[in-house]
C-alpha cells in the first residue's frame, strides 16, 4: 500500500467500550480511528479535560492516532435556531478537542430539510449557516469535512457543489460517501467528478438502490474500487480512507439517523460489529492490494 493513504475508521461499530475498539482495529495493524463515539458517549459530550483524562491514555497506549473527529454538527433541523446555536457553541469545544488530539479533521452536515420542502430553497441560510461553522474553524485553524448525509441539504452531488463553491474555504471540505450517494440515488462517478476539487478525505462505506441496503465494501453500487483506482493511481489523493460498513447493528447508530436503524441495517452481515469491522478492512486492504 502507497505511504500516503492511510486506513482509519468509525471504531464505535466494533463496540461501545473505547478499549475495545482500540484492540480491535490494532490487532488488524490499523494506527488511526475517527473518533465519533467512546465508551457509549458521542464525541460531542465530552469535554477537553475529559478527553485528556479518559480517552487519551488509552490512545497513547495502544499506539492509536485520531484521523478526525466523527461529530454531529449540522445534524439537526435547518429551521431548529436553539440547535444550531447549540451546535455553534459545541463546534467551539470540538475545534479544542481536535488540536489536543492532534488531529487536522472534523466531520460535520448541511442540516436536515423538513419532509417534504424543496431543499433548493433553503440554500441561502444553509449558506449563511455554514459560514458561521467554516469561521469557527478558521479560527482553530482546523477543517471542517462536510458528508454527504441522507436527507439534509448537502445530499446530492449538485447541491454539496453548490455549498463549496458558495464557501470557497480551505477550512471547509469534503468528505465523500459512496453509499449515501448511492442510496440518495446519485451516480457516485458524476459526484465525484463534480466534487473532486474539494475532496480531502474518504469514506469507505458501500450500499445498494433497490433496497438501500449498506453492503460489503466492493459489492455494491458505489464503484469504490474504479472511484479509489482513479483516486489513487491517476489524481494522486493522499490521506485517509475511512471506515464505515454500517455491516451490523451498533449501539450508537440509532442516535445518527431519522428513521429506524433496524430499516439501515435489515440483517446482520457478521456475528458481530467486531467481525464486520475487519470484513470491511480486508476487503478495502484487497481493493487497494489490486490497485
Amino acid at each position: 500500500m502507497k505511504e500516503n493513504i492511510y486506513i482509519s475508521g468509525f471504531a464505535d461499530e466494533i463496540s461501545p467500550d473505547f478499549t475495545e475498539q482500540l484492540k480491535t482495529v490494532t490487532s488488524l495493524g490499523m494506527h488511526y480511528i475517527s473518533l465519533r463515539s467512546a465508551d457509549g458517549k458521542n464525541i460531542a459530550e465530552y469535554t477537553p479535560d475529559e478527553v485528556r483524562e479518559k480517552l487519551m491514555p488509552r490512545l497513547a497506549q495502544y499506539g492509536v492516532k485520531v484521523s478526525s473527529i466523527g461529530s454531529p454538527v449540522g445534524k439537526v433541523g435547518v429551521e431548529d435556531e436553539a440547535g444550531f446555536a447549540e451546535h455553534l457553541a459545541g463546534l467551539e469545544r470540538l475545534c479544542e478537542i481536535c488540536k489536543l488530539l492532534d488531529c487536522r479533521y472534523i466531520r460535520m452536515f448541511s442540516f436536515f430539510i423538513p419532509h417534504g420542502k424543496d431543499p433548493d430553497s433553503y440554500r441561502d441560510v444553509v449558506i449563511e449557516k455554514l459560514r458561521k461553522f467554516a469561521a469557527v474553524a478558521e479560527k482553530h485553524d482546523v477543517i471542517l469535512l462536510h458528508e454527504n448525509e441522507k436527507d439534509i441539504y448537502g445530499d446530492t452531488g449538485a447541491r454539496c457543489r453548490a455549498i463549496f463553491e458558495a464557501l470557497a474555504s480551505p477550512h471547509f471540505r469534503a468528505a465523500f460517501d459512496f453509499a449515501n450517494f448511492v442510496q440518495c440515488g446519485e451516480d457516485t462517478e458524476k459526484c465525484w467528478e463534480l466534487l473532486r476539487p474539494y475532496i480531502e478525505y474518504i469514506h469507505i462505506k458501500d450500499a445498494v438502490s433497490h433496497d438501500k441496503e449498506n453492503v460489503l465494501c466492493g459489492t455494491g453500487e458505489g464503484k469504490i474500487k474504479a472511484l479509489l483506482t482513479r483516486a489513487i493511481r491517476d489524481e494522486g489523493y493522499e490521506g485517509f480512507l475511512t471506515l464505515e460498513p454500517h455491516l451490523v447493528l451498533f449501539a450508537s447508530l440509532q442516535s445518527l439517523e431519522t428513521e429506524d436503524a433496524a430499516n439501515i441495517i435489515k440483517k446482520n452481515k457478521a456475528k458481530d460489529g467486531a467481525e464486520g469491522y475487519a470484513m470491511q478492512y480486508h476487503a478495502l486492504r484487497e481493493i487497494l492490494d489490486a490497485i
